[in-house]
């Protein structure tokens, strides 16, 4: 735990350096396939963290360590956002919002929280509604990542309040309410730290990250990419991990048949956060339909991962492929940005928040600058070994 504090406050301090001048990041290290550009979208999100899209096109966007909760405008359309407002501040680990109904929900650690009809409310928001305060107030993965599902109804994840441990309900699921808060249930099990998750626009199923256990090594667990198309489904935490590997202390307790294993595994100690199927049309078709995954990067590894955009490409229900879309921001060692959520705008351009450099990126795709850099297909290789 010590350690964990020490590269927090490590962590921390970095970001208030890089923030402070962000207009100066060095974006020409990010490699992307021919064809694509990343430019700033805004550098005025101190601790970015998971991203919500209103019909207005506002963004709202929420934090962590910051306690506050942005809306980001781009009223022209150009790609750049001219104004950020801060909507709510003092608030315990605002790191999930989703919107609905002209409402904005807000996830703290234990609460969740409305601003209605904020979209006309901007400066002055008022005091929010609190739709649901009876979730666990553990600090240890408490921060929540929010969505609402193709039934209406707001999904929630409960992290285990630990690295391994065997804490029962409600903590290491996810969990589903109605959008005021009632009829709470646990729609899955088994999970330790989801912080992303999306449904398949074709099935309307569910797809959702999850970060592995820390210690046992630097190449294993590896992060995984989970498929829960049902409720009552168990993914394994704390028996087991990845598709195989027992946990020491509790592996043998049940056997692995038990639980369903991740539609992929990812790379170990990535840090998988926010996930979203590529909807656009911007992007060319190869892309579409796609599960792009912002890896966050890895913090007590000797040797760093992690730290990039992975995608994922599905053949029906099944992850066929695991490729890096976009890296760079971590150099000889040192990480000058962590990619924390995604969101597809109506363009189809893609935004990546970015909580260390305190920014929002935007990704966009030209045709014509594909057919001037030509063929280049290396940065899409598949990952096969982790350093």
């Amino acid at each position: 735990m010590e350690t964990y504090i020490r590269h927090t406050i490590a962590g921390l301090l970095l970001s208030a350096v890089i923030a402070a001048t962000a207009s100066a990041l060095p974006l020409q290290q990010v490699h992307l396939p021919q064809g694509f550009s990343i430019s700033i979208y805004t550098d005025q999100v101190p601790g970015a963290r998971s991203m919500a899209l209103a019909p207005d096109g506002t963004l709202f966007v929420g934090t962590r360590s910051e306690g506050k909760v942005y809306a980001v405008i781009d009223a022209d359309h150009d790609g750049r956002a001219e104004r950020v407002v801060t909507i709510a501040k003092g608030l315990n680990s605002p790191n999930g919002v989703a919107f609905k109904g002209g409402a904005l929900y807000v996830a703290e650690i234990s609460r969740i929280l409305r601003f209605d009809d904020i979209e006309k409310h901007l400066a002055h928001p008022g005091r929010p509604v609190v739709v649901n305060d009876r979730l666990p107030h553990d600090a240890h993965h408490g921060w929540k990542f929010i969505r609402f599902g193709p039934g209406g109804r707001l999904y929630v994840p409960v992290g285990a309040p630990c690295n391994i441990c065997d804490p029962g309900d409600p903590y290491a699921a996810i969990l589903r309410m109605r959008p005021d808060g009632s009829n709470m249930e646990i729609f899955a099990r088994g999970i330790r730290n989801s912080v992303g998750f999306d449904w398949d626009p074709r099935t309307r199923e569910l797809w959702f990250t999850d970060n592995g256990r820390d210690w046992l090594g630097a190449n294993r667990p590896p992060d995984e990419l989970n498929h829960a198309p049902h409720a009552g489904m168990d993914f394994g935490y704390p028996y087991w991990h990845g598709r195989d590997i027992p946990d020491p202390e509790f592996g043998g307790r049940i056997p692995n048949s038990a639980f369903t294993p991740p539609a992929i595994e990812l790379g170990p100690h990535v840090a998988a956060l926010g996930m979203r199927f590529y909807t656009g049309t911007m992007f060319p078709e190869t892309y579409r339909g796609r599960i792009f995954i912002a890896e966050h990067g890895s913090w007590n590894r000797i040797v760093p991962v992690g730290y990039r955009i992975t995608m994922v490409r599905l053949q029906g229900n099944s992850a066929e492929s695991y490729k890096v879309f976009a890296s760079g921001w971590l150099q000889h060692g040192r990480a000058w940005g962590r990619p924390v959520d995604l969101q597809v705008m109506p363009d189809g351009a893609l935004l990546v928040s970015d909580d260390r450099a305190g920014v929002i990126y935007r990704i966009v795709y030209s045709k014509a600058r594909a057919a001037d850099s030509g063929p280049d297909a290396s940065r899409m290789a598949p990952i096969t070994a982790t350093p």
